[in-house]
């Protein structure tokens, strides 16, 4: 006789949301800072300004994401799934994504500012 399946729960919890947000965010934030630090070294030749600007993604940001994730795993499941944590995930959900989109820009534009 086969067991039965666990109940799954019909919506994803808080944590799973929020890593699929910063796993989405690391990879718009590395396209843009791709297309943006390229853009650079073209104006920029001879300078390590757009390499430091990658060296930022490596030492800084994957770090920070992995500390905001952590935040979010020791949740219990009653408490992935409590309607009161939507405040506190838009939150944190607005800082990730306005992080990715726009820390390549303030990084280019930190660069330009300290070649110029």
């Amino acid at each position: 006789m086969a067991r039965p399946a666990p109940p799954v729960h019909a919506t994803r919890g808080w944590p799973r949301k929020i890593s699929d947000n910063i796993a989405y965010a690391l990879l718009v934030y590395t396209v843009l800072q791709i297309f943006v630090t390229v853009k650079q070294l073209k104006e920029f030749s001879g300078t390590l300004l757009p390499y430091m600007a990658l060296v930022i993604l490596v030492l800084a940001i994957i770090p920070i994401c992995l500390k905001l994730e952590r935040r979010w795993a020791g949740m219990s499941d009653a408490a992935a799934h409590d309607p009161q944590y939507r405040g506190a995930y838009r939150r944190d959900q607005l800082l990730i994504w306005a992080g990715a989109i726009g820390l390549p820009f303030a990084i280019a534009g930190l660069a330009r500012m300290l070649h110029g």
